[in-house]
């Protein structure tokens, strides 16, 4: 890696996993990376090139041509957007529970950002707002199920796929008694850009199911998520257990410190998108 950041052509490839021949074949086909040559000749790449080829291979996977994957990808990057426009559209969309205008804000939003962006500037940051402000009573029970049903289909049909590869598998669930499971998808998606494989066993698991499915499936991170610290002490003795099976961390509002470690359990950091950039080489 050179100095300022930027990537040789082998370096990109085992990030994004494209190999480099297929690099240079996107580059002379669809412009899809702009690299700088060394006076030796060498590419080197930026970030923004990294990003364009993970919306590729991203928009690949949904079902698009690479013709037409590449220009999702170019289009996506090619100008600043205002994340805080992209939160209004949600917000107002989803609370005239107006579905077809909500998908198309979803569509704007990850059409023009890259997913970590997508994620950690307008989705995640809704989500907690809309949270506030239903326990403030300013939105509706309705209208906060109707939007996290809207945003959990999209976040869903972003996941498909993410327990496909060779990467560190890691075994996403939440405690018994607790549905919300937003975040703990988000976070799924964030370390499924950074190749782990994900097995996404969702809200109210058991411990012991936790635990059957660590013995089968060998991962090497258990992450549980819960809004509430009550879900953890509840099932405190059996997450206890899992500790010894495996790397286990516990995130989302119901978190602390102290309770991660009277859970014999890591913290993962409030910001998801940190907390996944920490578990890289973590499986190495």
């Amino acid at each position: 890696m050179a100095e300022d950041g930027r990537l040789r052509i082998g370096e990109l490839s085992k990030r994004v996993g494209v190999s480099p021949e297929l690099l240079r074949a996107w580059e002379t086909r669809y412009g899809l990376v702009n690299p700088e040559r060394t006076p030796g000749g060498l590419r080197l790449y930026s970030k923004d090139d990294e990003r364009r080829v993970r919306e590729m291979r991203r928009q690949i996977a949904a079902g698009l041509s690479a013709a037409e994957a590449a220009r999702v990808a170019l289009r996506a990057l090619a100008a600043p957007v205002s994340v805080e426009r992209l939160r209004s559209d949600l917000d107002s969309t989803l609370t005239a529970l107006d579905e077809p205008a909500a998908q198309a804000s979803l569509d704007r939003t990850f059409q023009s950002l890259d997913l970590e962006t997508a994620l950690g500037q307008v989705i995640l940051p809704f989500l907690h707002d809309l949270g506030e402000r239903w326990a403030a009573t300013e939105r509706s029970v309705g209208q906060e199920h109707f939007a996290s049903n809207v945003i959990g289909g999209r976040l869903r049909a972003l996941a498909r796929g993410w327990g496909d590869g060779d990467g560190p598998c890691a075994l996403l669930a939440c405690p018994p008694g607790e549905q919300h499971e937003l975040g703990l998808i988000c976070f799924g998606l964030l370390l499924r850009e950074r190749e782990w494989r994900i097995a996404y066993l969702g809200a109210e698991t058991p411990p012991a199911d936790i635990a059957t499915a660590i013995s089968e499936l060998s991962p090497e991170l258990v992450v549980l998520g819960a809004i509430s610290a009550q879900r953890f002490l509840d099932a405190a003795d059996g997450i206890r257990t899992l500790s010894a099976q495996t790397r286990l961390a516990i995130g989302g509002a119901g978190a602390s410190k102290a309770l991660a470690r009277s859970l014999e359990a890591e913290l993962l950091a409030e910001d998801l998108i940190a907390a996944a950039r920490a578990m890289d080489g973590a499986a190495s």
